[in-house]
């Protein structure tokens, strides 16, 4: 089986810069998710199933919660549902770990001096609760940008804004396409792509590839990176 593919329309540029999705891309967070928005589902006799949880996936959490209150015909307001999400997940996401091959990449390229950030859909509260067991590895990052709170985020992915936004705060104000964007999400993927930047996709097992089959390169997981395919120093054996 070939595990790295990509479009055989798109050749890899070269880059400078590399931002970063956080959820079921750095940390192991979309198992918590989807056994937390099941639940919900289940009490109301609802299913959560792979196609709504592709469409939720990479959305702040306003636009999730909604996303999954009208698929489901939930009776319940967007609010209700994140306010029982939030109680329900709590424990778990400050607990949660680390992807596969996600520590060693990013302690690769900050060693090498590539310029690193995070882009994610998340508020700064549940981003802080996240990364709190972390604090080491995600201290390596030049910054943060939480779009569920973030003011200058004014659309959430798959609106390309997040990731413009995060371009924008390096100190060198790299040009879009010097930037390279790992996701997990179809969501992601899009906003990537919509912002003028190549991306890596890291599609959890359960996603529907077809959904994110114009990413410039997929793989099945971190571990499989080549960071010399984007003209960035390769990892050390």
């Amino acid at each position: 089986m070939n595990k790295v593919s990509c479009s055989a329309k798109v050749a890899f540029k070269k880059v400078t810069h590399v931002i970063f999705d956080l959820d079921g891309l750095l940390l192991d967070t979309e198992s918590i998710y989807k056994r937390v928005f099941s639940d919900i589902a289940k009490k109301y006799g609802k299913v959560y199933t792979p196609e709504i949880q592709a469409k939720v996936i990479g959305r702040v959490e306003r636009e999730g919660a909604k996303v999954a209150v009208t698929e489901m015909k939930l009776p319940i307001s967007p609010s209700q549902f994140l306010q029982q999400y939030k109680s329900m997940a709590e424990n778990s996401l400050a607990s949660v770990g680390i992807m596969p091959g996600a520590e060693r990449l990013v302690r690769h390229f900050h060693s090498k001096q590539v310029p690193i950030a995070v882009a994610t859909s998340s508020g700064q509260d549940t981003y802080d609760l996240k990364v709190a067991k972390h604090t080491s590895l995600f201290s390596l990052f030049s910054h943060v940008v939480t779009g569920g709170t973030d003011p200058e985020v004014e659309r959430g992915k798959p609106s390309p804004d997040i990731f413009l936004v995060c371009a924008s705060r390096f100190k060198d104000k790299p040009k879009p396409e010097q930037c390279l964007v790992f996701e997990d999400a179809p969501n992601g993927v899009q906003a990537a792509l919509g912002a003028g930047m190549q991306v890596v996709w890291v599609p959890d097992k359960q996603t529907d590839e077809s959904l994110g089959k114009m990413a410039t390169l997929k793989l099945n997981s971190l571990e499989e990176m080549k960071p010399e395919l984007f003209g960035l120093p390769p990892l050390e054996k």
